[in-house]
């Protein structure tokens, strides 16, 4: 099971913007901010793209800044302390549908035909799956989605610092558990969660297209283009994007206060949708007195 976060598409590819609250980068050498408060310490925050090619793996250079003056790492799970049976659990306990129904019947005959010939094309069979919960098959879908683009998790930001972390010995801790990300997604309603694997069903044509634009526009740090990014994925998934992103983001904001009250310093690595928007941790900081602060240009970050 991969990260439960990257399975939803704009989260795992990071269709994200920025709005006049996060600067725009035309000089930075990534998505990265750092955060200082007066007699506290510094928090570098890190936008990352949970999944990777190889061809495409290297970080981007602002990471290697903020990686040697941090002395801890936090993302959103905890990834050195990760059971890797946490999601298939949580999948069992919480994610078959109920009291007479199927996927079928939750779609209507015209979408689950539609749907059921777009998730074939990637090699799986509503039928198949058919008492999963929709918001559980769009994950499948997503995963085969991002293998047919040779994506892999393993050479995502977070798996290769997680690597780095333990071989120089840094901790790291998680901003949530995996329970509540997978719940996110879970308490959404069946109307919602059609919705949404409906969407990522009919997503595998153009992924490989909007991946590119998606991962210049993120190692650039181009807020512009990452604006225009977010505004198609919103307008499509407007009932997601409160749950997903601007409910989590206030709750990871005391968490990342707390850092900076903290006299060291501390890599804070999460989605980069996070980071930006009107409700995003960016300008959730500045509304508190703060000023996120590009990191610019250093030395390329040296491969774990």
């Amino acid at each position: 099971m991969r990260r439960p976060d990257a399975l939803l598409r704009t989260l795992a590819l990071l269709a994200v913007a920025a709005t006049s609250a996060a600067p725009t980068c035309a000089a930075s050498a990534g998505p990265v901010w750092s955060i200082h408060r007066p007699g506290g310490g510094t928090v570098y925050l890190a936008g990352s793209v949970h999944v990777l090619d190889t061809a495409r793996s290297r970080l981007p250079p602002a990471f290697d800044s903020a990686w040697r003056d941090a002395e801890r790492v936090v993302m959103e799970l905890d990834m050195d302390d990760l059971d890797p049976a946490a999601a298939a659990s949580f999948l069992a306990a919480h994610a078959t549908i109920w009291d007479g129904e199927n996927l079928r019947t939750l779609l209507g005959a015209e979408r689950f035909a539609r749907v059921d010939a777009q998730a074939r094309a990637l090699g799986l069979s509503l039928d198949s799956v058919a008492q999963l919960e929709p918001w559980a098959v769009a994950l499948a879908l997503t995963q085969l989605q991002l293998v047919k683009l040779g994506l892999d998790p393993a050479q995502g930001v977070e798996q290769q610092l997680t690597e780095r972390a333990r071989a120089e010995g840094k901790p790291i801790a998680g901003l949530e558990t995996i329970d509540e990300q997978l719940g996110v997604l879970d308490g959404l309603s069946y109307m919602d969660q059609a919705r949404f694997l409906e969407l990522t069903a009919g997503e595998s044509d153009s992924m490989a297209t909007e991946l590119d634009g998606i991962l210049t526009a993120w190692r650039r740090a181009d807020t512009a283009a990452l604006e225009r990014l977010l505004l198609v994925e919103y307008e499509r998934l407007p009932t997601l994007y409160g749950p997903l992103v601007t409910d989590r983001n206030r709750r990871w904001l005391p968490q990342i206060e707390a850092l900076l009250a903290r006299p060291d310093d501390t890599l804070v690595v999460v989605g980069t949708l996070h980071l930006v928007g009107p409700d995003g941790l960016l300008a959730l900081l500045k509304d508190r007195g703060l000023v996120p602060t590009p990191v610019g240009a250093v030395a390329p970050l040296r491969q774990p």
